[in-house]
């Protein structure tokens, strides 16, 4: 029987922290919260709804939360680990149609797409998603629909073999790139309940994060290219 477990980055999420734990727990009763270096009492309210919590003690960034907890979790006997936001835009009732995608497929990473709330989103983030996404597809032939979305699956297999290297939100893109260079196989999954914009205590910065990640993908498949250079 396959065994997950539930990875929440967070920083400065004291106002929503404490729902989307105590939501994702009664589908996943493993829940590590990795604190960000929080100042406004995220740690104590994760851990008050029976989340394991790891700490930063300065804020690093999404994409370090995201590798702290991966090597934390690295050697349990776990198949998956599902990311979501601390923020509330992800809906843990979504969890368990990951769990029934990965069963079926055995993906060693699954996305979770926002296909149908694309028009709500600001001018800025319904940009930088879909020029990432154009992106990522011109340059690894991976086609997602919403590049951007941490709500994720990812094997354990997976997170055991390629390793993200980049501190901030573009580590997810990151390991896209990663994914489709080694050969995994990624897929993508649609979610109706998905909040297209984020919260009010969502940290993406649409246009310096969408630079960060384009940057990102223009950069890997460039040093892929020239010869001795590792990616």
């Amino acid at each position: 029987m396959a065994d997950f477990a539930a990875v929440i980055p967070a920083y400065n999420a004291a106002a929503t922290i404490q729902e989307v734990v105590r939501r994702t727990a009664a589908i996943l009763p493993r829940v590590l919260v990795v604190d960000d270096g929080s100042t406004d009492g995220t740690r104590l309210r994760a851990e008050e709804a029976g989340a394991r919590v790891l700490s930063h003690p300065a804020n690093r960034g999404k994409g370090a939360a995201l590798r702290t907890a991966f090597e934390a979790l690295e050697h349990e006997p776990l198949d998956a680990v599902v990311t979501l936001d601390a923020d509330g835009q992800h809906d843990p009732g979504d969890i368990p149609l990951f769990l029934h995608a990965f069963r079926q497929s055995r993906a060693d990473l699954i996305v979770g797409a926002r296909n149908s709330d694309f028009s709500s989103m600001s001018r800025g983030r319904r940009f930088g998603n879909r020029f990432s996404s154009s992106a990522l597809r011109f340059f690894s032939g991976l086609r997602l629909p919403d590049s951007q979305s941490g709500f994720r699956l990812y094997s354990m297999s997976f997170l055991r073999k390629v390793k993200a290297r980049r501190h901030a939100y573009d580590a997810e893109m990151e390991l896209l790139l990663r994914a489709a260079a080694g050969g995994f196989r990624v897929e993508s999954l649609a979610l109706r309940r998905f909040v297209a914009d984020g919260r009010a205590g969502s940290h993406f910065r649409p246009w310096l994060d969408t630079c960060r990640i384009c940057a990102c993908v223009v950069g890997f498949s460039l040093r892929r290219r020239l010869p001795g250079k590792k990616t």
